[in-house]
């Protein structure tokens, strides 16, 4: 008999890993690049802080389960032992907690102002927007999730209006590290997506060439970071960059490698190494 909601389940829909990061990076901005509020009071003590992670980390978790649910007939061809939705919780049950969860989400951004609250409804038009039909479509639907992804980071300094330039490096950062790989998981999950109709960009161009794009987004990476980090002006942040900017150079390396699907799914994973690393950065500013 299907249940109606398992725990194990929720716990699988909403990317628990991944949440954390979203966190994770939030706190890490606001402690070490932001730190102290207008009143100039340790940012951390700051409540509207956690309202604004909680409200962040609720909208991404809304926007795993819409996806996962758009998604279930792709997701049982390309990865048929993950499925939840119609097996750990029905559908319907899905629905009505993408809604609580967004709902709830916009709610607490505006108890910590109208302008978050108002990026919250953004993000969540867009996330559900991307699941419903973006995700389908080559190269658009990348591009939302990484905005989306550098908006999460962003959005502490765009909150409190301090050291917008430093943060924006980390959004900046963030945004073209998931446009990457996004791209690496379209690629990876070419077969469900053929079968059902998508025109994702390793479909609609082929595989070759989207590698090639993904160099390109990588020239423009590099680019980006350093005409902010000239700007910033700071020695420590030219060194830990240069560091990353060689493990990036060899992740570049391995996707210019991979031609199986596991290749694939394990770049996609240093990924998020990757970015994980970028966020640990911020300690030593």
């Amino acid at each position: 008999m299907q249940r109606t909601l398992s725990l194990h389940g929720l716990f699988r829909i909403s990317r628990p890993i991944n949440l954390l990061m979203v966190a994770f990076a939030q706190i890490m901005a606001a402690h070490f690049l932001v730190r102290t509020t207008a009143d100039g009071l340790p940012v951390l003590e700051d409540y509207r802080l956690y309202l604004l992670v909680l409200s962040t980390v609720i909208i991404t978790a809304a926007g795993y389960m819409i996806n996962d649910y758009y998604d279930v007939k792709i997701d049982y061809v390309n990865r048929p032992a993950e499925v939840v939705v119609g097996k750990g919780i029905k559908r319907r049950v899905v629905i009505f907690l993408h809604s609580l969860f967004n709902f709830t989400a916009i709610g607490l951004g505006w108890l910590v102002a109208p302008r978050i609250a108002a990026l919250d409804f953004l993000a969540c038009f867009l996330l559900w927007l991307y699941s419903n039909r973006l995700k389908r479509e080559p190269f658009v639907g990348n591009l939302t999730v990484a905005f989306l992804t550098g908006l999460s980071i962003y959005l502490v300094a765009f909150y409190y209006q301090k050291s917008e330039l430093l943060v924006m490096t980390y959004a900046i950062f963030a945004f073209f590290l998931n446009l990457i790989r996004e791209i690496i998981k379209d690629i990876e999950d070419r077969p469900g997506d053929r079968k059902h109709g998508c025109r994702t960009l390793p479909i609609v161009i082929g595989f070759r060439k989207t590698k090639q794009v993904i160099f390109l987004i990588a020239l423009g990476l590099v680019c980006s970071i350093l005409i902010v980090i000239f700007k910033i002006n700071s020695p420590i942040v030219f060194i830990y960059f240069g560091i990353l900017g060689l493990a990036f150079g060899w992740f570049m390396w391995k996707i210019y490698q991979a031609d199986r699907k596991k290749h694939f799914t394990r770049l996609s994973a240093i990924a998020k190494i990757l970015m994980l690393v970028g966020t640990l950065s911020m300690a030593f500013l």
